[in-house]
């Protein structure tokens, strides 16, 4: 059998992304050093062994000796620094083992989900690390099916085909769930892109831009209401606005305003402030919505947890 190509590291600016700004403290991650909330990456890439005239060829263009060793004297520093990367996922592993114990503590229950799954929720929620609706909600495994994308946003009916909307097929078709809760979060990026953008802005160049514009009705209603209001409190309230778009483009869907209708499913709202840790929760109001007009949902049971 062939053995694996050996890696090298590289920490060539050309191919490394952008910092991720972080807490101050100095600490260790993946082998990198995180100074002054910065973290500079390294990055693993294969690469194919040298012949020997190329290795001789590559050697002269490197100049001196003395360069040459200190080339040499930085690869192995900087694989000594990629061994010891591998301590996060030694942390990985102890969640897993830890997990594996409840797994054993409950093995009927487990059983049970391999041979079929009957979520009770299905919920778009963003992909932010910090919102997980699982730690937020305390989901468990075969309780919620789950759909994280940029700001949480539901694309109508009509736009065609994501991954979104066939997760929502297969959600209320399929796995029959009985409620799909929307979270929006604070300090969103996601809704913070879309409240950037220009009115005559051509999105095509971006993915992020292509995507979020789905909520760009909610960003107009945004500016029209809160236009008296800075910038962070605008989003703020885009958020929550955009929320309230997404459970309007659910019932773009035919076979989810039926179900809605026959009240076999029921569509919610839901916010996460995570710098305050605080919970809204609220519930389309599917008959009085028919009575709204521009697109305006009519909600009923809310709630506050904090």
């Amino acid at each position: 059998m062939a053995s694996s190509p050996p890696f090298s590291l590289s920490t060539d600016p050309f191919t490394s992304t952008h910092c991720i700004l972080l807490p101050t403290k100095s600490s260790k991650i993946f082998g990198s050093t995180v100074i002054l909330g910065k973290i500079e990456h390294t990055h693993l890439r294969k690469f194919t062994p040298l012949r020997r005239d190329q290795g001789f060829a590559l050697k002269a263009s490197m100049g001196p000796p003395e360069l040459t060793q200190q080339l040499d004297k930085n690869k192995l520093e900087t694989l000594s620094r990629a061994e010891d990367g591998c301590d996060i996922f030694n942390g990985l592993k102890d969640r897993f083992l830890s997990f594996k114990n409840k797994y054993m503590e409950d093995v009927e229950q487990f059983e049970k989900l391999a041979m079929a799954q009957a979520p009770k929720f299905m919920v778009i929620a963003c992909g932010d690390s910090r919102v997980c609706p699982s730690n937020i909600l305390g989901f468990q495994p075969g309780e919620a099916f789950t759909i994280r994308n940029v700001a949480n946003l539901v694309p109508p009916f009509e736009s065609g085909p994501t991954e979104t909307n066939a997760a929502l097929e297969f959600a209320v078709n399929t796995l029959l769930v009985e409620n799909i809760l929307v979270i929006g979060h604070s300090c969103c990026g996601g809704i913070r892109a879309l409240m950037s953008m220009q009115d005559d802005e051509n999105a095509s160049g971006s993915f992020t831009k292509s995507w979020v514009v789905v909520g760009k009705k909610a960003r107009t209603k945004t500016k029209a209401a809160a236009s008296n209001l800075s910038f962070d409190e605008q989003c703020t309230h885009c958020e929550r606005e955009s929320v309230n778009h997404s459970l309007s483009n659910l019932l773009s869907y035919p076979w989810i305003e039926e179900k809605v209708a026959k009240e076999e499913l029921s569509i919610h709202g839901g916010y996460y402030n995570f710098i305050d840790c605080s919970f809204e929760k609220w519930t389309l109001d599917y008959r009085r919505t028919k009575l709204e007009e521009n697109g305006r949902i009519a909600a009923k049971n809310k709630v506050f947890w904090s």
